[in-house]
């Protein structure tokens, strides 16, 4: 899976650029996110903008990934399309999650 990263401060920015985490997606997802997270920053912002379709095992990948980044980390979420944001509000995963409504802007790209 194609996800790209950028350092804005101590925020770690991955841009998911995929329009669907499904099942046939969520192991790319969640084995990429592990690479992604070898990165030192304590915080780590989800860019979702790209994401139309998320089913429960997409959800289950994101919350695995949040379980991976570990207590001592931040796992946010940011730029939420209108689908994926009902899948978040409909399982109460919007309580979970610190979900921003645009992705921060980044400082300079990391790979």
């Amino acid at each position: 899976m194609d996800i790209t990263c950028e350092h804005a401060g101590d925020t770690l920015i991955a841009r998911i650029h995929a329009t669907r985490i499904d099942a046939a997606a969520a192991i790319r997802f969640k084995d990429r996110m592990r690479e992604v997270l070898q990165a030192a920053a304590p915080r780590v912002v989800l860019d979702l903008s790209r994401v139309d379709f998320l089913d429960s095992s997409g959800l289950g990948a994101v919350v695995a990934v949040k379980k991976l980044a570990g207590p001592g980390r931040n796992l946010e979420l940011a730029a939420l399309t209108p689908t994926v944001q009902k899948v978040f509000r409909l399982t109460r995963m919007d309580q979970v999650f610190t979900i921003h409504p645009n992705a921060p802007a980044g400082v300079r790209h990391v790979g």
